[in-house]
């Protein structure tokens, strides 16, 4: 059996103390009513039940009505979705359990039709190639930000993390993977611009670091943490120099002594998703080795990880914790299965994304 009693010691992560390295990532699952954007008892029940992780990542949550970019995704923008939040994170600490909310705006990754016709946002006006996956139509050209807009936004973001706070969560993610708004921003591909927030590396981190400077304003830099992809594919994403970019970028937030930085290392295929973009392990191999010296906080790595793997990182020192996805849809009790290497059960997948509590809520702990 091989050894990962590393994933079971306690980790400091900022003013956070973790009572193990397991960490549940975010994962969309569009389970909030679909006008109200609040989360339900369905949602409590489902956070509650994975409290043993050393930390909850909650599903990204929008700052924006031009943000919506999933029927049934979760919303920080009123009282109401703040009061339902309320109960989710008093029934994970009821458990124990540590709670963060990935804070986010999806930028050119939304359409129209998902958002009472809005015409999605961008840093440039250059479309996702293909379909947007929620309602089976070409992505649309966004609109390019003005300067106006990144100031709406950013104050946007700020909003939404003084709600997260009222609601009384221990932490805050901001997203800036998966091709989402930061990312559009960050990645060389998707942001042409020619002003002070377009060009250079430094240039191009200047709208996340405004917002990661407003978001340490409300929760305290102890309490901040940031996810990034900074090969992934998914949303039409590439940079031309992802390690200058990212090594710059973790510089910067080294600097604000941010709590964590959560790291995907993609493994997406030579079809890259249709885009045509090069596989990410063939752009940068051992990305993790790469950017690890840039942040001296602590490094969750993220994407495909067993037990096994994410213990052999953390021993190697890339990463400081693991956080698991897919594991977590249909293990509730992931951390006590990785530890008594009990069997890990199987996911649906044609239920991962809306409906009711089957496939959500309803996976059961071990029973031996």
């Amino acid at each position: 059996m091989n050894n990962t009693s590393i994933l079971f010691k306690t980790l400091k992560v900022g003013e956070l103390s973790l009572p193990n390295r397991i960490v549940m990532a975010a994962m969309t699952r569009m389970r909030c009513d679909n006008n109200t954007k609040v989360p339900n008892n369905m949602v409590s029940d489902y956070y509650s039940q994975r409290a043993s992780a050393g930390l909850i990542l909650t599903e990204c949550t929008l700052i924006s009505q031009r943000s919506n970019a999933f029927p049934g995704c979760p919303g920080i923008l009123n009282e109401e979705q703040v009061e339902g939040w309320k109960k989710v994170i008093e029934s994970v600490h009821k458990k124990n359990g540590r709670i963060a909310l990935q804070i986010w705006h999806s930028g050119r990754a939304t359409h129209s039709n998902l958002q009472n016709g809005l015409i999605p946002w961008a840093p440039s006006p250059i479309a996702i190639n293909g379909l947007n996956y929620a309602v089976q139509q070409p992505h649309e050209i966004p609109h390019e930000m003005t300067i106006e807009d990144i100031k709406l936004v950013i104050q946007q973001f700020k909003e939404g993390a003084y709600r997260a706070k009222k609601a009384g969560f221990d932490a805050i993610e901001l997203h800036g993977a998966n091709g989402y708004l930061v990312d559009q921003f960050l990645r060389s591909h998707s942001n042409r611009r020619n002003d002070q927030y377009g060009g250079s590396v430094e240039n191009r981190s200047r709208f996340c670091l405004e917002i990661i400077d407003e978001l340490v304003q409300v929760f305290g830099k102890g309490r901040v943490g940031i996810k990034v992809s900074p090969t992934g594919r998914y949303n039409d994403m590439l940079d031309e120099d992802p390690i200058k970019l990212y090594s710059y970028l973790f510089k910067e937030l080294d600097k604000r002594q941010i709590a964590f930085i959560e790291i995907m290392n993609s493994k997406d295929a030579d079809n890259c998703y249709g885009h045509g973009h090069p596989a990410s392990e063939k752009q940068v191999p051992n990305l993790l080795q790469q950017l690890r010296p840039f942040f001296k906080g602590v490094i969750i790595g993220n994407v495909g990880l067993t037990a096994q793997l994410a213990a052999q990182g953390i021993e190697q020192g890339l990463f400081d914790a693991a956080s698991f996805g897919t594991l977590y849809i249909g293990n509730p009790d992931l951390v006590e299965r990785f530890k008594d290497n009990l069997k890990l059960s199987d996911s649906d997948s044609k239920k991962y994304f809306g409906g009711n509590h089957e496939g959500y809520s309803d996976y059961p702990f071990y029973q031996g």
